[in-house]
């Protein structure tokens, strides 16, 4: 595990150079809020993480009910029975296990890893504009129909789950980047996460931190080719 820090994020990247997995710390006063959950095998260096970093772990949000993106959720809350889970109101039904669309959806079906036996039931079901410390929740489907993104209100730091990758160039979630295209394989509604990566823009984000690849300081020019590209290939 690589922990590399800028600013109030912090972020933790589990085979950074083969097929990187990235959650994240965000950093408050008193406690650590941690942005989803990896791997299975990831709880030991989370821990070890918030020991170096020396503050306690109290809230954890899921961006997202990707198996890469809860694996250690279960025995982390084992670990800090405590820490508060947060998930969309949407996305709650895929972290059960539940995979039905609902009426109002795209008909496409929802692809990835979802969970099949993740015990830990969520504390607060979120919506948009919901503030956990000093993170702002942005609803921002396409991966997946009830993926959130997180905006550091303090410095604008963006931590957005798949919605966007930068691991083999920075992409929309959707388009399919040759030398990285696994996150892109398994959207569920592309055109909504084109429409989701340009609200995320309009945040001005200082920072991007993504759950594949580095992340970006001052990004939106990257943002902007990335939402560009995806725009080309969307109407091809």
């Amino acid at each position: 595990m690589k922990m590399t820090k800028v600013g109030t994020v912090y972020q933790l990247s589990f085979m950074p150079r083969v097929f990187p997995v990235n959650c994240y710390f965000v950093e408050e006063e008193d406690s650590l809020t941690l942005i989803d959950a990896a791997l299975p095998y990831s709880t030991k260096s989370i821990v070890k993480a918030a020991q170096v970093i020396g503050k306690p772990i109290k809230r954890i949000i899921v961006t997202h009910a990707h198996d890469d993106h809860v694996g250690a959720l279960d025995t982390l809350k084992k670990v800090f029975p405590d820490m508060h889970v947060s998930i969309s109101i949407r996305e709650a039904a895929l972290l059960a296990g539940d995979s039905t669309l609902l009426e109002s959806e795209t008909n496409s079906p929802i692809r990835g890893g979802i969970p099949k036996n993740i015990q830990t039931q969520p504390d607060s079901l979120l919506k948009e504009g919901d503030m956990i410390g000093s993170l702002e929740v942005i609803l921002s489907p396409g991966h997946t129909p009830g993926s959130i993104s997180l905006i550091d209100t303090r410095n604008h730091s963006l931590i957005v789950g798949d919605a966007l990758q930068t691991r083999g160039g920075t992409a929309v979630n959707g388009v399919i980047k040759p030398l990285f295209p696994f996150p892109s394989l398994v959207t569920w509604n592309k055109r909504i996460a084109l429409e989701s990566a340009k609200k995320l823009l309009s945040y001005k984000p200082g920072l991007l931190a993504v759950g594949h690849g580095r992340m970006l300081e001052q990004p939106e020019n990257s943002m902007s080719r990335a939402i560009n590209e995806a725009e080309l290939k969307f109407q091809q």
